[in-house]
């Protein structure tokens, strides 16, 4: 099951890296007309609020990481989830228990604004265990602030949690991305 986590955890890591990034060569070659101008109020939102400290947002995947608390009690943690993605909050945690990751650590880094949506922060995250054997891995990562604190986006929830449901599919993106 180790050996199978881990598999798992590094295919997500290798298309996060091409999904959350995939689009950005692309959007400097398109042309000034087919790109829509930057909302201003965003932008200004995200240049006057303060980032979030590493430990807020490693907060989010400490609580997405308990087997102890119910995938029911752990929706409002991903953008987007509803019911019917509580069993798969319960087998992610499972699934790093499993593997060999209890306990997690999330060790995360270089916080900065989002590209694709200025409200929304990225980082890089590394995930690892004290347990011998157990590799340590980095992982991109969005948040989108939610009610005072901040939640999984739904596009890194859909690559890491493999949230299947077209509600928490990823987000569109514009044509030719």
């Amino acid at each position: 099951m180790g050996r199978h986590l881990t598999a798992v955890l590094r295919t997500a890591m290798i298309m996060g890296t091409v999904g959350l990034s995939g689009c950005s060569g692309d959007e400097h070659r398109a042309s000034p007309d087919t790109v829509p101008p930057p909302a201003l109020t965003s932008t200004a939102v995200a240049q006057v609020a303060p980032l979030p400290r590493p430990d807020a947002l490693a907060d989010v995947l400490y609580r997405l990481a308990d087997p102890s608390v119910p995938g029911s009690q752990k929706l409002s943690l991903v953008q987007g989830a509803g019911p019917d993605n509580a069993a798969v909050l319960d087998q992610f945690a499972m699934a790093l228990l499993g593997g060999g990751f209890a306990p997690t650590t999330f060790d995360v880094r270089d916080v900065a604004w989002s590209d694709r949506d200025p409200a929304d922060v990225m980082a890089n995250v590394n995930i690892s265990s004290p347990n011998r054997g157990v590799p340590t891995f980095s992982f991109p990562m969005e948040f989108t602030p939610y009610q005072g604190g901040w939640q999984l986006s739904a596009r890194t929830a859909y690559v890491l949690l493999a949230f299947g449901t077209d509600r928490l599919a990823p987000p569109a993106s514009t044509p030719g991305h």
